[in-house]
């Protein structure tokens, strides 16, 4: 019992060092522009840019291979950050990728629901709870909004509802500037309160 239990050890520690030795040498760098290219992104992982992914897109776009307006759910907001990132001119979205929509989440008619699990596959961030023959649910919080889970849906028990902000979304508005000649001048954010 004794020589299993310090084999089973010796063996574990083992594996542990060569693992450990393998990340340090096999560990690839990543690009920077392509992180900050995806951090832009929406992170919907939807493919309306026709690449499975955010990151596939981010390295796209930093390779040349694609156009930073495919991006349905980055809007004109994304593309705006993405040609200020890249210092390239931003341009409108290419209606051949869809247009730009309100926020919105999947919302599932559980009554309806027959436990298919058709859209707990087809959901790329596993935001959909349930299981073969139950009913489903959506993880308000974990859902972009991607629209993946509505075609294979076979009864359309699936909605899209419009996320309306709350509290909780709430954040400053960063100050937008304002070139005057050679200096660049900040809007002033009005003082709050009564005047």
């Amino acid at each position: 019992m004794l020589a299993a239990i310090l084999s089973i050890t010796f063996l574990g520690g083992l594996f542990g060092l060569g693992l450990g030795w393998a990340a340090r040498k096999f560990h690839v760098e990543s690009d920077p522009v392509i992180d900050q290219i995806e951090a832009i992104l929406p992170q919907t992982q939807c493919g309306q840019c026709n690449y499975p992914g955010c990151r596939p897109y981010a390295e796209a776009i930093a390779s040349g291979e694609a156009g930073i307006n495919q991006c349905p759910p980055g809007g004109e907001t994304g593309i705006k950050a993405l040609a200020d990132l890249l210092g390239i001119e931003s341009m409108p979205l290419n209606p051949e990728y869809g247009e730009e929509k309100p926020k919105a989440v999947a919302v599932i008619d559980e009554l309806a629901c027959i436990g298919c699990t058709l859209c707990i596959q087809a959901c790329p961030v596993d935001a959909i709870l349930g299981a073969a023959k139950q009913m489903h649910t959506v993880i308000e919080s974990e859902c972009t909004g991607c629209d993946l889970c509505l075609p294979p849906c076979p009864v359309d028990c699936i909605d899209m509802v419009v996320r309306h902000p709350d509290v909780g979304d709430w954040g400053w508005s960063k100050p937008r500037p304002v070139v005057a000649g050679a200096t660049l001048i900040f809007d002033e954010i009005p003082p709050a309160g009564p005047q």
